[in-house]
C-alpha cells in the first residue's frame, strides 16, 4: 500500500491561514488538510511560515512573517518574550486568552469526556493581568566577569542575560532579585557554574506577601557558607526595609531541582505572612503557597459556592497542600478533614488553623489513595468531598474510593483540563452528574487553565 504524500517538505517556505488555536496558543494551519502548528500565529491571519518538521499526519511552522494581522494581535510588553519560554501568549489579546481557555475546556469535555451539554462559562480573568507572580526563582550565572539574573532560553540552560524584568513578577520581587545581584556583585560573590560544578551562587529566591507586602529572600548556594553574609544582609535590610526574612539554602548536588535540603534563617524571622480573604497564611522559605493570590480567592470562592456547604456537614479536602482550601471550607462546615503527602504541608496547615482560630479542621500526613479508604473503613462518611489534584489528575483506586462514600456533592479544582476530563467521565459511570465546569486564569499570558467543576450524585428512582 502506497504511503499518502505529505503536501510539504521540511525547510519549505509556504503561505498559510490560521484557523484555529492549539491548546498551548499555536496558531493552526491547513495545506490541503494537513495541520501546521505555529508558535505566534493566530486565528484569521495569513502569514508566511517556513516547515520545520513534517510528521505523517501534522507539521510544525515557523512563523517568518505575518502579512494580514488579526486585531486581536498586541506587541508583548517584554523585551525578551520570544526568546523566554515562561509565558506564551503575551502576543495576543487578553480577551483572546480567556476565549481561548475556555475554548480548551470545552474540547476536552467534549472529546475526552464526552459530556457536551455541560455548561463551560466564561473564563473569570484578572482586572489587571500583569506583575501577579509572588514568587520568583532566578538563576544566577556569569558573563564577561559580572553577575547575570535571568530566565533560561527556550529548551537550554543558558540566562537570558538582557532581561530587564519579567512583567508578570511582582515588583517588589523584581528589584530585590536585582539588589541581591547587584551587592553580591560588588562583594565578589561568584556565580554557580553548573558545567564545572564549582562557583557559589546558583539561584534567588523571592516570595512577597501579596496584601502584607512582607519580603523573604532566599540564597541558594552550591556551599555550605555564604561568603560575606553580614555585609550582604547589612545592605539587602538597609536598601528594603520591606524585607522580614533572609534564608540560606544549600544545594551541593548537581541537580536542575532548585532547593537543597538544608535551610537556615539568617536574619529576620522564618516566615512572612499573607491573606487570602479573610484566612491568614504563615509562608516559610519551602511552603507551597499559591503564585496568584487575588485569583486563588476567586477559584476557591466559586469552589466554596458549589460545594454548599450547610453547617452540619462533614467535608473531606484530598490533596489539602498547607490547607488553602481546607480553612476556607471550614468557615462554613461542622468538619473538615485534610489530606496530603507532603509533612511539611501537613505542619503548615495546622499552624495555619492555629493561626485563624480554626478548631474543626483536622490535617493527616500520607496519600490520598491510601488516607481515603482507611477513614472509610473507620465508618467516615462525607457530605462534600473536595479535589485538587497535581497535573497528573486522581489515581481511578482514589476515584472508585470517592464513589464509595457516596458524598452528595463532589467539587473537582483541576490545573489540567485533559486529566479532569478523563476524571469526570470516571465518576459520571460511577453515578454522578456534572453540573457545570468553570475556568479560571491563575496565570495569565500563559497557557496554564484551572477549573473548578461540580457533581452531584445522580438520583436513583426506584421502579
Amino acid at each position: 500500500m502506497g504511503k499518502q504524500a505529505v503536501p510539504v517538505k521540511k525547510n519549505e517556505t509556504i503561505t498559510l491561514t490560521f484557523e484555529d488555536l492549539t491548546h498551548e496558543g499555536n496558531g493552526v494551519g491547513k495545506v490541503d488538510g494537513y495541520p501546521l502548528f505555529v508558535p505566534y500565529g493566530l486565528p484569521g491571519e495569513e502569514a508566511t511560515v517556513k516547515v520545520v518538521k513534517a510528521n505523517k499526519n501534522f507539521g510544525f511552522g515557523k512563523l517568518l512573517e505575518v502579512k494580514q494581522s488579526s486585531d486581536q494581535r498586541v506587541e508583548p510588553p517584554c523585551n525578551v518574550y520570544y526568546q523566554c519560554g515562561g509565558c506564551q501568549l503575551q502576543h495576543m489579546s487578553y480577551d483572546l486568552q480567556l476565549q481561548m481557555k475556555q475554548n480548551q475546556v470545552k474540547s476536552v469535555m467534549r472529546k475526552i469526556a464526552h459530556l457536551d451539554h455541560v455548561p463551560v462559562h466564561p473564563t473569570l480573568g484578572m482586572e489587571d493581568p500583569w506583575r501577579y507572580r509572588n514568587k520568583v526563582q532566578m538563576p544566577v550565572g556569569e558573563h564577561d566577569g559580572e553577575l547575570i539574573t535571568g530566565f533560561y532560553r527556550k529548551r537550554s540552560h543558558d540566562i537570558i542575560s538582557e532581561m530587564e524584568t519579567c512583567v508578570i513578577q511582582d515588583e517588589l520581587n523584581d528589584r530585590s532579585v536585582h539588589a541581591v545581584r547587584r551587592i553580591a556583585n560588588r562583594l565578589g560573590i561568584k556565580a554557580y557554574d553548573e558545567k564545572a560544578d564549582r562557583g557559589v551562587l546558583r539561584h534567588i529566591m523571592v516570595r512577597t506577601g501579596r496584601e502584607t507586602n512582607e519580603t523573604m529572600i532566599v540564597l541558594i548556594t552550591r556551599t555550605d557558607k555564604l561568603p560575606h553574609q553580614e555585609e550582604l544582609i547589612r545592605e539587602l535590610t538597609e536598601t528594603f526595609p520591606h524585607v522580614k526574612s533572609i534564608v540560606h539554602n544549600v544545594n551541593n548536588k548537581r541537580t536542575n531541582v532548585i532547593l537543597g535540603r538544608k535551610t537556615k534563617v539568617i536574619w529576620g524571622e522564618e516566615y512572612i505572612y499573607d491573606t487570602i480573604g479573610e484566612i491568614k497564611f504563615a509562608i516559610s522559605a519551602k511552603s507551597f503557597y499559591q503564585v496568584n493570590p487575588p485569583q486563588t480567592k476567586v477559584l476557591y470562592e466559586k469552589a466554596l459556592e458549589y460545594a454548599q456547604i450547610g453547617a452540619n456537614d462533614t467535608v473531606v479536602d484530598a490533596y489539602c497542600g498547607i490547607g488553602t482550601i481546607s480553612l476556607f471550607l471550614a468557615q462554613q462546615a461542622k468538619k473538615v478533614y485534610g489530606v496530603e503527602v507532603v509533612p511539611e504541608a501537613i505542619s503548615d496547615a495546622k499552624m495555619n488553623a492555629k493561626l485563624n482560630g480554626i478548631t474543626n479542621a483536622e490535617f493527616v500526613v500520607g496519600e490520598a489513595e491510601k488516607v481515603m479508604p482507611w477513614w472509610k473503613a473507620q465508618g467516615l462518611r462525607p457530605d462534600v468531598i473536595v479535589v485538587d489534584p497535581p497535573r497528573k489528575g486522581c489515581e481511578v483506586d482514589f476515584l472508585q474510593t470517592i464513589i464509595e462514600m457516596e458524598p452528595k456533592r463532589i467539587v473537582y479544582v483541576s490545573c489540567n483540563p485533559s486529566t479532569l476530563a478523563r476524571d469526570l467521565r470516571i465518576l459520571e459511570d460511577g453515578g454522578y452528574e456534572t453540573k457545570e465546569v468553570q475556568p479560571v486564569d491563575m496565570f495569565p499570558q500563559t497557557n496554564h487553565v484551572e477549573c473548578v467543576t461540580v457533581l452531584e450524585k445522580k438520583v436513583v428512582t426506584k421502579q
